[in-house]
């Protein structure tokens, strides 16, 4: 018998089959189209997705989606149409498209650039807007964590310690920075032991993906596998865990009012636990199947303070090395929201990378509940 996902309180999984019949966001995303109550149109390679029932000018909380590797504004088809529909006078969603296909091979510094010109314009264009936020899936992370230390803008005021006076917060180009949101995002790169689930946790197979990821991956692949020791400086990653000349990524992520990680347990292929979670091998918690009838496959929740990045700690976890250490250390000086996923008893279990997201609405629909999760605990 086939599974069925009854998500209380929000679309059971056969009433999402039965409109998905009816409707994929792909048929309402033609410029200017109205569809079932939603609203698109695509403008310069980008497509904004808001509710009909308010003008997509009135509303003044952007929600930027970025796709990962290789992949297009489509990735987030069914997540936008899901937080539009939820939050109908509260978000209009840009479904960033800057980034596709091969472009995504250029580089994570040139894809941030290209991003961040691309918020700046969709921004200009909704001068209403007030609040902004980032929803990102895999490298689309790294590429949005770039985009905003060029966006950053420093406060008004000088910061002042325990202060709540918004002036006293940066900003994202002018904007009140709210959710920074990841979903299964190399943070810490590639290169580590099992930061690839599957080469296996195989050293020799490890080293020489090293060698060779920029065969296949170009200038991206230098970047997730800090090979790019391009003029003396240090790898791409490893800088972007300070604020680095006129790139602030670390102000950058501060600014917003949280931060949340998702990452999987297992069976993603591509994005190892470790890497999505930030957290070093000793720091991956137990966990148990979920319980939760709304949320089936978020199986660990837990909320990660700021630390001090000057404490002494010993890289000793096996895998891990000193660069490695160093981007967790700089990453934990401010405070994540952690949410570990687990589809290991899901019949999509081995596409786990795309689940998580419901990259695709016919076959990875038991993600749903990651992205119910997602939007309810949305600050707007």
């Amino acid at each position: 018998m086939d599974r069925k996902i009854n998500i209380t309180g929000w679309i059971p999984l056969s009433e999402i089959q039965n409109q998905i019949n009816l409707l994929s966001l792909s048929d309402i995303m033609d410029c200017g189209s109205e569809v079932n109550g939603l609203c698109s149109e695509s403008i310069n390679g980008g497509r904004d997705v808001w509710s009909s029932k308010d003008s997509a000018s009135s509303v003044d909380h952007l929600v930027v989606m970025v796709n990962g590797i290789l992949g297009s504004s489509t990735d987030w088809k069914f997540a936008a149409e899901q937080f539009v529909r939820t939050l109908p006078d509260k978000v209009v969603v840009h479904c960033s498209e800057r980034n596709v296909s091969k472009m995504t091979l250029d580089g994570v510094d040139v894809m941030g650039e290209r991003l961040a010109e691309e918020v700046v314009e969709v921004i200009k264009r909704k001068p209403d807007v007030r609040k902004i936020s980032f929803i990102a899936h895999s490298m689309g992370g790294l590429v949005a964590r770039y985009a905003i230390g060029r966006l950053y803008r420093p406060p008004k005021t000088e910061i002042v310690e325990d202060t709540h006076d918004e002036d006293s917060r940066g900003t994202i180009y002018g904007l009140e920075a709210i959710n920074f949101i990841t979903v299964a995002t190399p943070h810490l790169g590639s290169r580590g032991n099992r930061q690839v689930p599957f080469l296996f946790g195989v050293t020799a197979l490890e080293k020489t993906a090293c060698r060779v990821a920029h065969w296949i991956f170009k200038r991206t692949g230098r970047h997730l596998f800090l090979t790019d020791l391009e003029e003396g400086k240090l790898p791409l990653l490893r800088r972007m865990v300070d604020d680095c000349e006129d790139l602030y990524f670390m102000s950058a992520l501060r600014a917003f009012k949280r931060r949340v990680i998702y990452s999987n347990v297992g069976y993603d292929h591509m994005v190892g636990w470790r890497t999505s979670s930030i957290r070093r091998t000793s720091e991956l918690p137990k966990w148990e199947d979920s319980l939760c009838e709304k949320y089936p496959h978020i199986v660990y929740e837990e909320y990660s303070k700021a630390k001090d990045c000057e404490q002494n700690i010993a890289v000793e976890d096996e895998g891990s090395d000193t660069l490695e250490e160093e981007m967790v250390r700089g990453l934990s000086r401010v405070s994540w929201e952690k949410v570990d996923v687990s589809f290991h008893s899901s019949r999509q279990r081995f596409a786990a990378h795309s689940v998580i997201q419901v990259k695709d609405h016919f076959m990875h629909l038991e993600g749903t509940d990651v992205i119910r999760h997602m939007i309810d605990h949305f600050i707007t």
